[in-house]
């Protein structure tokens, strides 16, 4: 091998080393998070600059900045000031680490099973408003998570599904009484 090879192979090595830091920095910074407010005590739905934070992996000085708040554009050039509690627990505060540890211990309100790991890219668990409406994750506004966790059942992705497809096409669905019923 020729010093010409060496210093290239050592240049390559140096740049995937670099693009991997910066990856996983960038998918680690990405997500949306939940903090409290320093200004107003109140949930706010917030998104670190990921771009930003993973240049810091390579210059090891992270900066962290806000890229989006629920709180904007009305309170936009505030100091920042929730970023501490993102610093102390980067992972506490995203909101599916949130929403997986509060349906750990819990059970679905119409079949009773556990409802142990949240499959956020297949079969995710749902909510019952205190109204017997049927809320899927997607239409839930991270800053409204401490309320419906105090308000919400929690629905299994089973149940979800099949209870929005009987509120639907109420004509479509022939509800069967369990088993149990059946031979007792």
């Amino acid at each position: 091998m020729t010093i010409g090879t060496a210093a290239i192979l050592v240049l390559v090595t140096g740049l995937v080393a670099a693009a991997f830091a910066v990856g996983r920095a960038w998918l680690a910074w990405r997500r949306e998070r939940l903090i409290t407010c320093p200004e107003n005590d109140e949930p706010a739905a917030v998104r670190v600059d990921a771009l930003r934070a993973a240049s810091g992996a390579l210059t090891g000085r992270m900066q962290l900045r806000l890229s989006e708040c629920s709180r904007w554009p009305e309170k936009q050039g505030c100091g920042q000031e929730c970023l501490r509690q993102i610093e102390k627990g980067p992972a506490e505060c995203l909101v599916r680490t949130l929403v997986a540890n509060w349906y750990a211990d819990r059970r679905c309100v119409f079949c009773g099973r556990a409802i142990h790991d949240v499959a956020w890219a297949e079969q995710r668990p749902g909510l019952r408003a205190p109204d017997g409406r049927l809320v899927a994750w997607p239409d839930v506004a991270p800053e409204m998570l401490p309320e419906l966790f105090r308000t919400h059942a929690p629905v299994c992705w089973d149940c979800l599904v099949v209870g929005r497809v009987a509120r639907e096409h109420p004509d479509g669905i022939t509800v069967r009484p369990a088993r149990e019923q059946l031979y007792s």
